[in-house]
């Protein structure tokens, strides 16, 4: 391993050896990273500036997406023999193992038929469920009751807010699948600072919700034009304290919500 810039001990002749596997390391994911973008770099792919662990490729009508999550590779593409070729490349520079077709993905599962690809959370809310406590809760028609104000001050402070915010955290990833619990999940976002046990209870309402459609998800439509639709759920001013708009959005392309 050569020396960092600025260390000048030693001759200039002189390496690091290592006495342990660079894996594991801190600087570990960021030489894999380097030499993992240096890879699709050469190979034509381009990095999304929105999302550094994007990368595309678009020639000759064939277009190729790749998503990366610390080791784990995911590939799309408009053409099987691309991905073939792409799969190649990395066995040339990395050990790989091909996992075949996308079914299950950072708590997002994959499903194929011929009216498109259906992307949904079930598994993801149960374990929400479990965790919480609410598996075994009455249904609900609605995530939020109609009109709730909550203010920083309603309720009785909780003794742990690590519970609150642990669930809202999982609660803000599940909106990927779930757009029509943003608006509820943003409104309960607001109070992870000092939450109480009536933030607490609105948010197993939420949870409550899921009990009526936990598999509910979005389909991405194989015959259905491409077209982008955007919606927004908003409370003008509903905020009593600072009178700011709470709202919840959500965008599609080429695509529905179904349950």
């Amino acid at each position: 391993m050569n020396k960092p810039p600025g260390y000048t001990k030693g001759s200039p002749t002189q390496v690091y050896k290592l006495l342990k596997s660079l894996y594991g390391l801190k600087q570990a994911s960021r030489q894999w990273y380097s030499k993992f973008s240096n890879v699709l770099f050469a190979a034509g792919f381009s990095q999304s500036k929105a999302d550094y662990s994007l990368f595309t490729h678009d020639i000759n009508g064939i277009f190729v997406v790749i998503l990366v999550y610390v080791d784990d590779i995911l590939v799309a593409s408009s053409d099987i023999a691309t991905m073939h070729e792409l799969k190649s490349i990395f066995h040339r520079h990395f050990k790989i193992k091909d996992l075949g077709t996308l079914h299950y993905f950072l708590g997002i599962e994959v499903a194929r038929s011929s009216k498109g690809i259906y992307l949904c959370q079930r598994k993801y809310t149960f374990d929400i469920l479990a965790d919480s406590g609410t598996l075994g809760n009455t249904p609900a028609k609605v995530p939020m009751q109609q009109n709730l104000n909550l203010t920083q001050i309603t309720g009785t402070p909780l003794s742990d807010p690590s519970v609150y915010r642990r669930l809202i955290g999982r609660l803000l990833y599940l909106t990927v699948s779930r757009s029509d619990i943003c608006y509820s999940v943003n409104n309960l976002s607001q109070f992870m600072a000092n939450p109480t046990d009536a933030h607490l209870h609105a948010a197993h309402k939420v949870l409550c919700y899921f009990k009526g459609a936990p598999g509910q998800g979005l389909l991405f439509s194989s015959s259905s034009s491409l077209h982008l639709e955007a919606y927004c759920d908003s409370g003008w001013a509903s905020c009593p304290k600072t009178r700011h708009s709470i709202s919840g959005y959500c965008i599609f392309l080429g695509s529905s919500m179904i349950s």
